[in-house]
């Protein structure tokens, strides 16, 4: 197993599957960024932004991506630990797990999961942009954009600032092809992927929680994290 600071895990600790291979050239790959982004353009409007004339070179190239063998892994360290982004290339059970790790733990913990039955979201607007921009060296990129797209299906706060409009459609255009960067960028915002904006609250304990239906975060979820973790989750992506 290989320690959480390493770039090309062959392991994440408590975390089943794989072979998990580091693809970090795929972020350099526009259709990547389509398909990876796909949950989010829910509406006909967003699918239309983001796919246009590149909808089946999109289908294509997702549906190569999941017939691999192995599992492609990407990773952000962030304040305390990393996190992991990890295609689950299962022939019954295919997505994307969103995953944080620690040092001081015996295994990373799920925080969002992108795929027929969503889990999330896991990110808040700050913690999302805090990642993207830490600068820190060690993971799949130091992109700020990329990181951003990287993290963004992830995400889910109705407390969005007004800039971030501008900040995901600066992303969108230097990682990607899509002819209205900023326009996308914007109904992204609005919809949110499949379970929508949920709303961050903190507590006394030092929990970064919020009100999601289906988030790891949400301490009111039978299936949500322990209070230790939550707070030991927070600490770790603090802005």
């Amino acid at each position: 197993m290989t320690n959480s600071a390493d770039t090309h895990p062959d392991q994440i600790p408590g975390y089943d599957g794989g072979p998990l291979v580091h693809l970090p050239e795929l972020l350099d790959e526009p259709l990547f960024w389509l398909g990876h982004l796909a949950s989010g353009a829910s509406s006909e409007e967003a699918a239309e932004l983001l796919f246009g004339a590149d909808y089946d070179a999109t289908v294509e190239f997702c549906r190569q991506m999941s017939a691999r063998p192995d599992w492609p892994t990407f990773s952000v360290p962030v304040a305390t630990g990393r996190l992991y982004v990890v295609y689950r290339n299962l022939a019954d059970d295919m997505g994307i797990d969103y995953l944080l790790d620690r040092p001081d733990w015996d295994r990373a913990e799920r925080l969002a999961t992108d795929d027929g039955h969503f889990m999330g979201p896991g990110l808040s607007w700050p913690e999302l942009t805090a990642a993207a921009d830490n600068g820190l060296a060690g993971g799949s990129t130091t992109d700020p954009d990329s990181r951003l797209l990287l993290l963004l299906p992830a995400f889910g706060d109705s407390a969005v600032p007004a800039a971030a409009a501008e900040r995901l459609g600066a992303a969108l255009r230097a990682r990607t092809a899509v002819e209205d960067p900023e326009r996308l960028a914007a109904v992204l915002l609005e919809g949110q992927g499949p379970c929508g904006p949920a709303r961050w609250t903190g507590d006394e304990d030092g929990r970064r929680i919020n009100d999601g239906s289906y988030s790891f975060r949400n301490p009111a979820n039978g299936f949500a994290l322990s209070p230790d973790r939550l707070a030991q989750v927070a600490t770790a992506l603090a802005p």
